[in-house]
């Protein structure tokens, strides 16, 4: 049977960009007895990123979290008018109050049932920001997250044992594309699990 959690943890590289295609296991489980969240391994079994929302019944601020519990973005669901968004502020070692928007998404408006696809603006660069989309996909696929040419970035899929039995649909598999930022990724996986009422 395949492993879902590793047996000890053990420290992973500060940066979260890779010169090649990485894969990742999503557990749709807190590490939090009662509490609402994800957490991340890597291809090894090891813990990567984790997301705890201590308060189950207040969704407007959820933090990602790296496997020390440091908190890589703080994800704050606004509102503006009839509108709701939620953008991520990075954190930094020296400070972790929200200065600069990390990211934006906004959910597109969609009148059919489903899982709503959102527009993303990663704001980078304040002149050259880089916009994503986040796509409803088919049964196979949870969602795709492509730029704004509709290349690949990230795919997320229930994850099968090496049998092609689905391990249930709170564990997923991302796939994330070569020298994209993992945590950003992973960050962008929150809202959408947040705006669709799976975490």
């Amino acid at each position: 049977m395949a492993k879902v959690h590793p047996q000890a943890i053990v420290p992973s590289a500060s940066c979260y960009f890779s010169s090649k295609q990485e894969t990742f296991t999503i557990w749709m489980k807190s590490l939090i007895l009662n509490g609402k969240g994800c957490t991340v391994f890597d291809t090894n079994g090891q813990i990567v990123f984790r997301v705890d929302n201590y308060n189950c019944k207040c969704r407007n601020e959820v933090y990602l979290m790296d496997f020390k519990g440091r908190v890589l973005f703080t994800i704050l669901r606004k509102r503006f008018k009839l509108f709701k968004f939620w953008e991520g502020y990075r954190s930094s070692d020296t400070e972790s109050i929200k200065k600069k928007t990390g990211f934006q998404v906004r959910k597109a408006l969609r009148i059919s049932k489903g899982d709503s696809p959102c527009e993303v603006t990663v704001g980078l660069d304040e002149n050259q920001p880089h916009h994503y989309k986040i796509q409803s996909w088919n049964s196979k696929s949870v969602c795709k997250i492509v730029d704004q040419f509709g290349g690949l970035v990230a795919e997320l899929k229930r994850k099968q044992s090496t049998y092609g039995v689905d391990l249930g649909n709170d564990v997923l598999t991302m796939v994330v594309e070569p020298n994209i930022d993992h945590s950003l990724i992973m960050g962008l996986f929150v809202v959408y699990s947040l705006i669709n009422c799976r975490m």
